[in-house]
């Protein structure tokens, strides 16, 4: 970040807010107002009172119960005005902050779901929440004082003229406190930028760290990582504790100084005041150096956000501004139950930095047909899943859903025809209904009808509560079977016509699997798509692709192949083969 421009950058994070939120900070930036002018008028109020009222009274030995009255009227509707300019700039700051987090977390949010999947696979899931987090947050956090740093700038202003035409000594001593806070603001603002830009970037490691040590507790508890998970997690805290006691030690030591200035004015007022100006001048011009004390501190606030605010920003903007997205075009399909047609032409595709994985795949899925892909690990199997139902583009070539380039569809169309089981399984923290239709509109039924094809219908009725059962935090409650089953039932309730099985039942017995296959192939008119390993699996299929080293190296029926190609017998014979001693 350019230290140098940390004051212009935050200037246009703040000139955002308002474009954003004009109304909000109008109401607030109002409220401020009216709080910093009853500050003069307060001033002004207890000059008149001390030159009228009790210097009089002094000198008389006595005053009259009206006067006091008057004086102290005044003084409590001065008071109540003010209240009310508090009430609305904190009310309006605060809705006014809480509104533009709100938006941006949705922003980000949004932004996230059109990102595609090679973009996530390379950040870790701790530094994504930062983003939507802590750093949206750290972005708007100046807003709370900005309205009332708006309005006090103004009535600095306001002031200054006044002391000029009261007296210019006093006026002097203004222009040196005011352009001192500002001044103080702006080397520390200069020193803050670094050390909160280390500090946020700490925060996401930290939460990187965290996230990825509880996803993966059962790897750190059976392999006994506790402690050196402990030591790594210890590390990085360590660093973020270091880094915030820098800014706290800088801002301990900024605070102290701003809260002196209006004080040290205070005494130069009195000493360049007294003899030179009336006894009810200087009270009111001293009152007012004391007064503005708080409200100065506001610019203080705001510019001591400004260095973290800007981090945050342009932490947010990394996300918002990400050219990765994919581009979608206007094109839909014909509602109809029937099975799909899918076609890839010359498919090539290789991951950012690395060599390619797929090259000059051919396919021609027949609608209602069911295709098993078999190969090695590594061969580009899952890959290959991940394209045809355009989790990613390929780098070149084509891959059509009934003649239609899946990049000429417009958004959504593709999950309203594909549906895609995958290798790992997600169950949210959410009852058997909510993991079925992940909030779409289905009936129970319809619920009840995925489930037995998927045989999954079994467990859940013995299940207490059924559908309404809460299967805890990634289905901990279920078996690995269970869990595939249920991702099924998710697919299936969407009625999909190419659907597509990425190893997804390599958790089920083959009964089972053999058993959800033929209910497949029997009582829906999809086309599917199978990863598989088993013969069993692979036996049920009109075609078997081999896929090796990113081609398809052979392609017909299970027989066939096992009699021509030997990678494929090997592969697909491996669990019947002994292993050598």
């Amino acid at each position: 970040m350019d230290e140098t421009g940390v004051l212009r950058r935050g200037a246009h994070v703040l000139a955002v807010s308002v474009r954003e939120q004009p109304r909000l900070y109008a109401y607030a930036a109002g409220g401020s107002l009216v709080y910093g002018g009853m500050i003069v008028a307060q001033s002004y109020v207890l000059g008149a009172i001390t030159g009228h009222v009790i210097t009089p009274a002094l000198r008389q030995h006595h005053t009259s119960a009206a006067a006091l009255l008057i004086s102290a009227a005044v003084i409590l509707a001065a008071a109540g005005v003010k209240v009310t300019g508090i009430f609305g700039r904190r009310l309006g700051a605060g809705a006014m902050q809480y509104a533009l987090q709100a938006s941006y977390r949705r922003r980000v949010t949004r932004r996230y779901l059109t990102l595609p999947m090679s973009w996530h696979a390379a950040r870790p899931t701790g530094e994504l929440l930062n983003n939507a987090n802590s750093d949206v947050e750290a972005t708007w956090y100046p807003i709370a004082a900005f309205p009332f740093a708006s309005g006090v700038a103004v009535i600095m202003v306001v002031v200054l003229v006044a002391l000029l035409l009261t007296s210019l000594p006093l006026a002097l001593v203004g222009c040196l406190v005011f352009p001192a806070v500002v001044a103080v603001n702006a080397f520390y603002a200069r020193d803050m930028s670094p050390k909160v830009g280390r500090s946020q970037q700490l925060r996401a490691e930290v939460s990187g760290i965290a996230h990825e040590s509880f996803d993966g507790a059962l790897v750190v508890k059976t392999l006994g990582r506790e402690d050196s998970e402990t030591a790594r997690f210890e590390a990085r805290v360590n660093e973020l504790r270091d880094a915030l006691v820098a800014v706290g030690r800088l801002r301990g030591t900024f605070d102290p100084l701003l809260e002196a200035i209006p004080n040290l004015g205070v005494l130069a007022v009195l000493l360049v005041g007294a003899g030179r100006v009336d006894t009810a001048t200087l009270v009111q011009v001293a009152y007012l150096f004391v007064l503005l004390a708080f409200p100065l501190r506001s610019i203080g606030w705001l510019l001591a956000e400004v260095p973290r605010s800007v981090n945050g920003w342009d932490r947010v903007q990394e996300v918002l501004t990400e050219t990765a997205g994919m581009a979608y075009g206007s094109a839909t399909l014909v509602p109809t139950t029937a099975g799909a047609r899918l076609t890839a032409r010359g498919v090539d595709f290789a991951y950012d930095g690395h060599a390619p994985v797929l090259r000059g795949i051919d396919l021609d899925l027949q609608p209602g047909r069911t295709v098993a892909v078999v190969g090695t690990t590594g061969a580009g199997k899952s890959t290959l899943t991940g394209l045809l139902v355009r989790l990613v583009d390929p780098g070149a070539g084509s891959i059509e859903l009934d003649g239609t380039d899946l990049r000429e569809l417009a958004r959504g169309a593709v999950a309203d025809h594909v549906a895609l089981v995958a290798q790992q399984t997600f169950v949210f923290d959410d009852t058997v209904r909510g993991n079925v239709t992940l909030g779409a509109d289905l009936s129970d039924d319809a619920v009840w009808a995925a489930l037995r094809l998927a045989r999954a219908d079994g467990f859940v009725a013995r299940i207490e509560h059924g559908l309404d059962a809460m299967l805890g935090e990634r289905g901990t409650t279920l078996s690995g079977g269970q869990r595939q089953r249920l991702a099924l039932a998710r697919a299936l309730v969407r009625t999909p016509r190419l659907l597509v099985l990425d190893d997804a039942t390599s958790a089920v017995d083959t009964a089972v699997e053999r058993a959800i296959l033929d209910g497949l192939r029997e009582e829906t008119d999809a086309t599917t798509l199978v990863v598989a390993y088993r013969k069993a699996t692979i036996a049920l299929a009109d075609e078997v692709l081999w896929l090796d080293g990113g081609r398809i190296a052979d392609r017909g029926s299970h027989a066939d192949l096992l009699a021509r190609h030997p990678g494929y017998a090997a592969i697909v014979s491996a669990y019947d083969t002994p292993a050598a001693p």
